[in-house]
């Protein structure tokens, strides 16, 4: 009986996609934008979890993440070319080219910071402790991150330093800069933060289950965490960046969120140990409190006491032939005010 050996060719690297813009009814859907918003959906899911467990509004949360959501990404944007204006801006450069997102080009710095921003008026029309919303939601913002680097493979972008690693990264001739031509395969830098930023997303769930972080804790372990990885991945990068004192810019700015976030932690442990209460609105029975301070609560009262005395016979008779000025009652409520 003869024996039939079959043999499977296992690529020694990992391979470039063979495209990443597909085009549907003449329209092109590109992959960069749907990794963006595949890691906004499952951000926004993990957050919505963990606001609702913490006794938090899901409406609430969606309103939120309306103002949050166009903040960040408009951001992410601006911080890209404010950074790289030189891509932009200048001698053959092309301006409008800054506009075209879809090309790649979202920086996480301005991301957080205008989502931060979105959110926090958000919260203070909602009336909701803004660092309570940012904890909720801090894993879901490194797990929207894994999803937008994978945007950053089928861009081949990004990458890093040549590598002869079975885990290399190939890049097609005409993504690679000048003077790696001859170069095939390169650090998956997108890859490396993906991983990464998955063991953020278990840490911050795990430190945060066991010791219930609050005032704004889980947001400043996850800005550590991610920067302390972010820092050491950024050296690995070859694209063309500003550099200050012989460090890439980003690698400046992770070293710098990394000291800020930790310093933020240990004053909030200090000062603000526990978790803030978060609840959307007041609980059943509980009086509201009107705009001149005095408790709704406190009204119903009063207007209930002349009925019960006048059921009781107890109401006072007025002296004949006076008559007591008419004045106006207290305004009935039914329910809490709506503001």
């Amino acid at each position: 009986m003869s024996s039939l050996s079959l043999a499977v060719t296992v690529p020694a690297f990992i391979p470039s996609p063979s495209q990443g813009v597909w085009h549907l009814l003449g329209l092109p859907v590109r992959a960069y934008a749907l990794c963006i918003l595949a890691g906004i959906f499952a951000g926004y899911w993990l957050g919505r979890r963990r606001w609702v467990a913490r006794g938090g509004s899901a409406p609430v949360l969606a309103d939120i993440m309306f103002w949050a959501i166009p903040f960040g990404l408009v951001g992410a944007r601006i911080y890209h070319v404010i950074t790289d204006a030189e891509l932009y801006f200048g001698p053959g450069r092309h301006p409008i080219d800054a506009l075209k997102i879809w090309h790649g080009g979202l920086g996480i710095w301005g991301a957080v910071g205008f989502g931060a921003l979105g959110a926090w008026i958000a919260c203070r029309r909602a009336k909701v402790p803004f660092l309570a919303v940012a904890d909720a939601m801090a894993p879901g913002i490194a797990l929207a991150q894994i999803f937008g680097r994978f945007g950053n493979y089928f861009n081949q972008e990004l990458f890093g330093r040549p590598t002869t690693k079975p885990w290399g990264l190939e890049i097609s001739p005409e993504h690679r800069p000048p003077g790696y031509a001859d170069f095939a395969t390169f650090h998956p830098t997108f890859l490396y933060e993906a991983i990464w930023n998955l063991g953020v997303v278990a840490l911050v769930l795990l430190v945060d289950r066991r010791f219930k972080l609050g005032h704004g804790r889980a947001f400043f372990l996850y800005a550590a965490a991610y920067t302390a990885g972010r820092a050491w991945i950024e050296n690995l990068r070859i694209d063309t960046v500003n550099h200050i004192f012989g460090l890439r810019l980003n690698v400046w700015t992770a070293l710098i969120m990394f000291v800020l976030s930790v310093i933020a932690f240990v004053i909030s442990a200090r000062k603000r140990p526990g978790q803030e209460s978060i609840t959307t609105g007041p609980a059943a029975g509980s009086p509201t409190v009107d705009a001149d301070g005095a408790a709704d609560g406190a009204d119903e009262g009063a207007d209930q006491a002349p009925a019960a005395a006048e059921k009781d016979g107890s109401a006072s008779v007025e002296p004949a032939g006076e008559t007591q000025p008419e004045t106006p009652g207290p305004t009935h409520h039914t329910g809490p005010r709506l503001k």
